[in-house]
């Protein structure tokens, strides 16, 4: 994908209105510090569009992404941060849900987990949470630079397994250092827009 224009286009707080845009959205969601910002700048190829922060919790808005013109990369706020009150989390929980539920042109959810660890009770949560909105995510396992070459199959069984998924979801490894499975995100997202298009 060429990405020839990319635009910060609207930020969505706890009150505000969700925009009613009518290009296709492709939303990111994770656990603090699984490498989302990391991501979403690597699929938008520049370097620190998106936020990057050592420190979890820093994406407290939904922020929408103008692509070419032709379609939005959505970040949702990171869960599981420890150091939010439990009310904060409430809020953040109620706006994704919100998201989930209202959007008419959200095309794919991608689910991004840290390859290094089993899934977490929040990631199981999310997971489940994405299929009862009527979503069928596409799992990211980030951080593949961080492992060797020889635990990636293993890695990627362990997450399979703990999601209690089989070989019909989508589960695309990435790095953000190396760029491996940016393409295949890519080609994902390219062919959800052609099939739009023919519809």
């Amino acid at each position: 994908m060429i990405i020839k224009t990319v635009e910060l286009e609207t930020v969505c707080g706890i009150t505000s209105k969700l925009p009613e845009n009518t290009k296709p959205e492709f939303a990111f969601v994770g656990k603090s510090n699984v490498g989302k910002s990391s991501l979403i700048n690597a699929l938008m190829n520049r370097k620190s569009f998106a936020r990057t922060s050592s420190q979890p919790g820093k994406t407290q808005t939904i922020n929408f992404y103008n692509i070419n013109d032709e379609l939005y990369y959505v970040d949702l706020p990171g869960y599981g941060y420890a150091k939010v009150s439990l009310e904060v989390k409430a809020k953040w929980g109620k706006m994704i849900e919100n998201y989930l539920h209202k959007s008419p042109v959200l095309k794919c959810v991608f689910l991004l987990i840290d390859i290094r660890h089993e899934p977490s009770e929040n990631d199981k949560t999310m997971y489940n949470w994405i299929v009862y909105q009527g979503y069928q995510p596409v799992i990211i396992a980030t951080k593949l630079d961080k492992i060797k070459r020889s635990q990636v199959q293993k890695s990627l069984k362990i997450l399979r397994t703990g999601l209690g998924i089989g070989s019909e979801v989508t589960v695309i490894a990435f790095s953000a250092e190396t760029k491996q499975g940016r393409e295949e995100i890519w080609d994902l997202i390219s062919d959800s827009i052609n099939s739009i298009d023919k519809e």
